[in-house]
């Protein structure tokens, strides 16, 4: 008799098994997209579709998804309903600007993410981590309960204020894991005037409770660039950092004000949450797989008993790293990638008309059934160094593709590790008769209800 256990398989929709009428799609995209595909979606390479009587195509070819953002990216724009929900927030910020403006701001930003400043940011990371381990001591018994959905906001963006922003951004005077809540479930769902294409200019009216926590996080953002501003008037000596140096890019050749805010607010408001979502599934997982949670403990206090320079861990922690991207394949942090085709194009035979949606999608594409082996599980194991190769390069999309990649991967990479290093060699996370989290899509993929969970010392 086999005793091996079979893989936990965290909770997700089930794949829909009926063509949704148009008020379905309305209320379910609204809801929540994941709940929108279909069985085709995670059993077929690509689907010719419409939405709303425009062409659509739902991309899970790994060939095809290189195509649409490598290979002949240069014909793939940004398509119209991202736009619509995103630059209500981020304006001209990395992830929404276009031609010339984001060339100019990948140009400005590609110095702070070089391997060499991304090591020297691990003691840093490793250092907030440290003291954000402290909130999880208890105080009186053998554990305390915690929703380490708002643990892990808070310490990505101190992680991130520290790093690249020298810990001066404006303190924010209110509880910012609320604000990023508040902000993400009102202005980050999908509106119906977006999915009818209506000008911008029309109100969303499930917005309207968003506006004051986009206005909170504009104010935050306004306020840190005039500190440090501030300081270089006075001729203080400032931090050379990733505020710094879009500060000194500003003028006619480099960034406009207004891009810089942008950009800021790009990173302040959603740089860190992908991150943030991505740990936390991560450490729900282990929770329950007692398998896979044995392994990175033994790992991460074998390495952390070498006294290893943190820069080091991301190398030196294999299977830590493989269950933080398993995580990510199950939960992938941004779960679409919209674009439109430009011109008419052909790729192996499939024909992509010109204003075709263009639809990669990790969520579908990392549990696709042609594609891996038991999708719905979590198998850290598929990561391993020795496994790695068998996955291609397009099949797995955590930080997207081509021109337009994540800018931050690496950095977000080394973070993930050195945090779940610090956490689970110290403590033990447990679920309770309340960890019951739901994937709900708000930009990023969420626990709805947050991540109640039960943490002892080990």
């Amino acid at each position: 008799m086999d005793a091996t256990p079979s893989p936990f398989s965290p909770p997700a929709p089930k794949p829909r098994s009926h063509i949704p009428s148009a008020w379905e799609v309305v209320r379910t995209v609204y809801r929540n997209p994941l709940e929108l595909w279909g069985e085709p979606s995670y059993n077929e390479r690509w689907i010719h579709t419409r939405f709303f009587n425009e062409r659509a195509l739902i991309v899970n070819d790994p060939g095809l998804v290189r195509h649409v953002l490598v290979d002949n990216a240069k014909n793939f724009k940004m398509a119209k309903v991202r736009q619509l929900i995103l630059r209500p927030i981020l304006a001209d910020g990395l992830l929404t600007a276009e031609g010339d403006i984001w060339k100019r701001s990948r140009k400005a930003m590609a110095p702070v993410f070089t391997p060499r400043h991304i090591d020297g940011f691990a003691d840093v990371m490793l250092r907030e981590t440290e003291a954000h381990a402290e909130r999880f001591v208890a105080l009186e018994g053998d554990y305390v309960e915690r929703d380490i959905a708002v643990d892990m906001t808070e310490l990505t963006f101190a992680i991130l204020s520290a790093t690249l922003f020298s810990a001066e951004i404006a303190s924010p005077g209110v509880d910012f894991a609320e604000q990023v809540d508040k902000l993400l479930s009102t202005m980050g769902r999908v509106d119906p005037l977006d999915l009818l294409k209506a000008p911008s200019w029309l109100p969303r009216l499930t917005r309207i409770r968003g506006r004051k926590s986009l206005k909170f996080f504009r104010k935050m953002v306004a306020d840190t660039i005039d500190l440090r501003r501030n300081k270089v008037r006075a001729g203080e000596a400032v931090p050379d950092d990733f505020l710094t140096l879009l500060l000194r890019q500003e003028g006619a050749d480099g960034l406009s004000a207004s891009e810089i805010e942008d950009n800021i607010i790009t990173f302040i408001g959603a740089g860190h949450e992908t991150t943030a979502r991505a740990l936390t599934w991560a450490i729900y997982c282990l929770a329950n797989s007692p398998r896979d949670r044995a392994l990175v403990e033994a790992e991460t206090d074998r390495v952390l008993a070498l006294e290893l320079p943190p820069k080091d861990w991301l190398d030196q922690m294999p299977i830590t790293r493989a269950a933080f991207e398993e995580a990510m394949r199950l939960y992938p942090p941004a779960p679409s990638i919209n674009r439109a085709a430009i011109e008419d194009d052909n790729w192996n035979g499939v024909e992509i008309p010109a204003e075709t949606t263009v639809l990669v999608m990790p969520w579908t594409l990392h549990r696709h059934r042609l594609l891996w082996d038991q999708p719905d599980a979590f198998m850290p194991e598929r990561f391993w160094p020795e496994n790695r190769g068998k996955i291609d390069r397009f099949q797995y999309l955590p930080f997207g593709a081509g021109p337009r990649v994540c800018i931050g991967s690496t950095f977000a990479l080394q973070e993930a590790v050195i945090a779940l290093a610090i956490l689970l060699s110290r403590f033990r996370f447990e679920c309770t008769a309340d960890t019951n989290p739901w994937p709900v899509q708000k930009l990023t993929t969420q626990p709805q209800g947050g991540m109640p969970m039960r943490i002892a010392a080990r």
